[in-house]
């Protein structure tokens, strides 16, 4: 479970630029994979071996400048309620603001760790410019230029030093999270499944403070549901918020092994949907689409068939996933989906003998073999899965420099296609033999 670290702080500041500077260097690491960037607001870093999510908050405030304020007031308490660690950015130029002050105010009440950066110092004077902010109450700062870089080691050090060790997961169950925008259906589907009598071995609170873990034993399986729906406080921020629902999909995705995606039929496929698919992708959880409320649509009008392709087609290249249409309301498919839920389940943890693998895989190179580059022929030797928690395969071959995109995409269609790997992300690897 990796600690999630969000920055906060007025307008202009240079927040997203250190976000992009602590999201890129781990970004640089692993291979580069297109689309994975596609939430500008959320991403993983790492630091002295540590890993954690960064949230950017910079990236929702949203209105005019009126609104603005009482905005960025409701993300500052969010950042303070949903996160483990804060990072307050301030900047030099502008010395001291009055909602800078405002910040402050809300910060000092906190009792979780508080980094305050000083922005924007990348000379003496200004370095000396920076001491002001002493005045703000909440003790030592660091002093950094997001732009180039200088200063951020020290304030990444502080922060590695204040992130909790992971706890080790002792749980076999798998875990199962629904996760969806706010009225998809998400507490809809979890009664419909738990029925009224509620079925329930154990209720583990707070295992991640706003999620609660369900235990369940029914329709012959025993799984956790990590519920980001309806049994949790109600927050003093309107519901409707973006980043509120992004902030609980990232705790809930990240601590479980399943993301159970709801739609509202209703509503299409929409851009936060997309957001919480690509962050289950990113942290290669197993995923199941769910569109609910399929009952509410004119058949004549749009079939399953239409629905499905669209939403294929905003998922791609990774459409292998199963989608269900269901009605939480009427039960329809419910014991459907938490089915599939399991054979995704089971699908993710698929170990393949690198006997069969290689039989299989390299006939299948060798007749389709990535096509030359510059008069260079790949020639692709020998292939593994790799001992991952999730799959992932590494090929052998003499040029892996030269194979592209849409060679991995086939090796990994072909992959999916003959070890049925349906729901899970997987990565492959082009190495050097």
């Amino acid at each position: 479970m990796s600690n999630i670290v969000a920055i906060v702080g007025r307008p202009n500041v240079g927040k997203s630029t250190l976000f992009n500077r602590l999201v890129q260097r781990r970004e640089a690491i692993v291979d580069s994979v297109s689309g994975v960037t596609r939430d500008r607001h959320y991403g993983k870093s790492d630091w002295n071996g540590k890993e954690f999510s960064v949230i950017d908050t910079g990236g929702y405030a949203v209105g005019s400048d009126d609104v603005f304020e009482e905005e960025i007031r409701k993300q500052v308490q969010l950042a303070i309620e949903e996160a483990d660690i804060i990072i307050f950015v301030v900047d030099v130029e502008q010395g001291i603001t009055p909602m800078d002050s405002e910040v402050a105010k809300l910060l000092r009440k906190v009792k979780k760790p508080i980094l305050m950066a000083v922005n924007k110092v990348d000379n003496a004077m200004r370095d000396a410019d920076a001491v002001e902010f002493y005045n703000l109450g909440l003790g030592d700062y660091f002093t950094i230029s997001s732009i180039n870089g200088s200063g951020t080691g020290e304030l990444l050090d502080a922060l590695a030093e204040k992130l909790e060790d992971a706890p080790e997961e002792k749980d076999e169950l798998p875990r199962f999270a629904v996760v969806g925008r706010p009225n998809a259906g998400k507490s809809s589907f979890i009664n419909a499944l738990i029925g009224q009598e509620r079925f329930v071995v154990t209720d583990i609170a707070g295992t991640t403070r706003d999620s609660i873990d369900t235990k369940y034993n029914r329709f012959g399986f025993d799984f956790n549901l990590v519920d980001t729906a309806g049994i949790r406080k109600k927050s003093k921020v309107k519901e409707d918020l973006e980043f509120y629902t992004v902030m609980r999909a990232v705790r809930a995705i990240e601590h479980c092994d399943v993301a159970i995606l709801v739609l509202d039929a209703t509503r299409g496929f929409e851009g936060q949907d997309e957001n919480i698919f690509w962050l289950a992708e990113k942290n290669k959880k197993g995923i199941i689409i769910l569109v609910n409320k399929w009952d509410l649509i004119e058949k004549e009008t749009n079939t399953m068939r239409d629905f499905e392709a669209q939403v294929r087609k905003e998922i791609a290249p990774f459409t292998d996933v199963p989608i269900l249409f269901i009605s939480a309301l009427t039960k329809q498919r419910i014991f459907k989906a938490i089915e599939t839920a399991v054979e995704v389940f089971e699908n993710r943890k698929k170990r393949i003998p690198t006997s069969k693998l290689n039989d299989t895989m390299l006939e299948i190179v060798k007749q389709y073999s990535p096509p030359a580059y510059k008069g260079k022929f790949v020639k692709i030797k020998y292939c593994m899965q790799l001992p991952t928690p999730t799959p992932q395969f590494v090929f052998f071959c003499n040029l892996p420099q030269y194979i592209r995109d849409p060679y991995k995409r086939f090796v990994e269609n072909k992959l999916r296609e003959l070890f049925d790997l349906k729901g899970v992300p997987i990565v492959i690897y082009f190495r050097q033999k």
